[in-house]
C-alpha cells in the first residue's frame, strides 16, 4: 500500500478521490487525508482496505476519468471553430496586416460571449419571477445570477482599458473596411435592453432611424419585436414589489406608519426652525422644510407621482414604490433581506450599463477624433 506513495503525483491522485457521504469509507478516506497533509504520516493507510487503495470505489480516481471518451478541451469549446473567427480585413483586402484590428475583433467578439452570457442569466431570472409565488430559494438564486450578471458588466466597463491600448491611428489604417459596421448593431445588447425593460419612447433614433433598421435579418427583427411585447424583468418586478407582504390596509400597513412618521418628522422640522435666530436663518431653515415636505408629498400623493410617471420622472407604479420603500426600511429582517439585495442589484446593473455606455461614447469619440485629424494631414 505504501508503494502508492512512490511519488508526489501518485499520491496527489489518490487522495482527491471524490467524496461520497453515502460510501462506507468515505469518512475515513477524509481522516486520512488529513492526516497525511497534516502530520506526514502514512501509517493510517495500513488500515485501509485494498479495494480503496487501490482505486475501485464509485468515486474513480482523476487518472480514470481524464481516460474517458468524453470530449477533450478543444472539442468541448469548440475551439477549431471560435479561434478561427478572428479574419483580419486588412488582410483579406490584401494590403498590409494591423496587427491592432485583431485586438479589435476579439475586444468586441468577447463583448458579444459576456453579452450572450448576461442575457442567458436574465432571462432565468425573468423565468422565476414570472411565477405567482418567489420563494426564498427562488430569490437566492436571483441574488446570485444577478450578482454574477453585476461582476460580468464590471468586467465590460474595464475592458475598455484594454481597447485603449490600441493607437488611434492604427485604428484609422483598418477602419475604412468597417463600414457601416457599428457597435450599436450588436444584436444580443438590444436584446438584453429590451429584457431590462427599456421603454421603446426613451431610446434615441440612431441615424434618426428606428434602432431595428440597422439588422438585416427578419428573424432578429421578430426576435426584438417579441421581447418589447414580452414581460420584461421591469414589469415583473413591479408587480412582485406591489406583493410585497406588509403593504395591506388591513394588515400591517406599512404606508400608513410610514405616513405618520413623515408627518412627525416635518413637524419636527419645522419647530426645529422656527427657533432659529437669527430672523434670516430662521426663513432659510423654513424654506428648506418646506422643500423637504414638497419633496415627501411627491412620494405620499398617490397623484402626484401618477404625473410624474406620466412626464417618465418616475417609473414604478405608487403601489410598487410603496413596496421598494418597505424593503428598504426592513432589510434586516430576514425575510425582506434578500429581496433589498435584488433591488440593490438591479440598481447597480443599471449604473453599471449606464457607465458602460459613457466610456463607450468617449472612447469612440477619442478614435473618431484622430480618424478627423488624420484626414486632414
Amino acid at each position: 500500500m505504501l508503494s502508492l506513495l512512490g511519488n508526489h503525483e501518485q499520491s496527489y491522485q489518490f487522495f482527491h478521490l471524490d467524496w461520497h457521504k453515502d460510501h462506507p469509507y468515505s469518512s475515513r478516506l477524509l481522516c486520512v487525508r488529513l492526516r497525511i497533509i497534516m502530520h506526514n504520516d502514512v501509517s493510517y493507510l495500513d488500515d485501509m482496505p485494498n479495494d480503496v487503495c487501490n482505486g475501485n470505489t464509485e468515486a474513480e480516481s482523476v487518472n480514470k476519468v481524464l481516460n474517458s471518451s468524453g470530449p477533450t478541451y478543444a472539442e468541448y469549446l469548440k475551439l477549431d471553430r471560435l479561434l478561427s473567427c478572428q479574419e483580419l480585413l486588412s488582410e483579406t483586402h490584401g494590403h498590409d496586416i494591423v496587427p491592432d484590428e485583431h485586438l479589435f475583433i476579439v475586444t468586441h467578439q468577447v463583448y458579444e460571449l459576456w453579452f450572450k452570457q448576461i442575457v442567458f442569466d436574465l432571462d432565468i431570472v425573468i423565468r422565476i419571477f414570472s411565477g405567482p409565488v418567489v420563494n426564498e430559494a427562488e430569490q437566492l438564486k436571483i441574488v446570485s445570477l444577478l450578482d454574477r450578471i453585476v461582476k460580468i458588466m464590471k468586467l465590460l466597463v474595464d475592458q475598455m482599458l484594454i481597447l485603449e491600448t490600441m493607437p488611434p491611428l492604427e485604428f484609422v489604417e483598418f477602419r475604412r473596411y468597417l463600414s457601416p459596421a457599428s457597435g450599436f448593431q450588436s444584436f444580443q445588447f438590444r436584446l438584453l435592453e429590451n429584457k431590462l425593460g427599456l421603454k421603446q419612447e426613451n431610446r434615441v433614433p440612431y441615424n434618426c432611424s428606428h434602432y431595428k433598421d440597422v439588422f438585416r435579418c427578419e428573424q432578429m427583427k421578430q426576435e426584438l419585436v417579441d421581447t418589447e411585447t414580452n414581460n420584461s424583468l421591469f414589469g415583473l418586478l413591479q408587480k412582485w414589489l406591489e406583493r410585497t407582504p406588509g403593504l395591506e390596509s388591513d394588515g400591517f400597513n406599512f404606508w400608513q406608519k410610514y405616513e405618520q412618521a413623515v408627518l412627525r418628522f416635518l413637524h419636527d422640522q419645522k419647530m426645529q426652525a422656527a427657533q432659529m435666530q437669527p430672523e434670516e436663518c430662521r426663513a432659510a431653515a423654513l424654506v428648506e422644510v418646506q422643500k423637504v415636505e414638497a419633496s415627501f408629498n411627491t412620494i405620499l400623493n398617490p397623484e402626484i407621482h401618477r404625473s410624474l410617471v406620466e412626464k417618465r420622472d418616475r417609473r414604478l407604479s405608487h403601489k410598487a414604490l410603496q413596496g421598494a420603500l418597505m424593503l428598504s426600511f426592513y432589510r434586516d429582517i430576514p425575510r425582506f433581506s434578500q429581496p433589498y439585495q435584488i433591488l440593490n442589484l438591479l440598481m447597480d446593473i443599471d449604473s453599471l450599463i449606464t457607465k458602460w455606455r459613457c466610456e463607450q461614447s468617449l472612447c469612440r469619440r477619442y478614435f473618431r477624433k484622430s480618424d478627423q485629424t488624420y484626414e486632414k494631414e
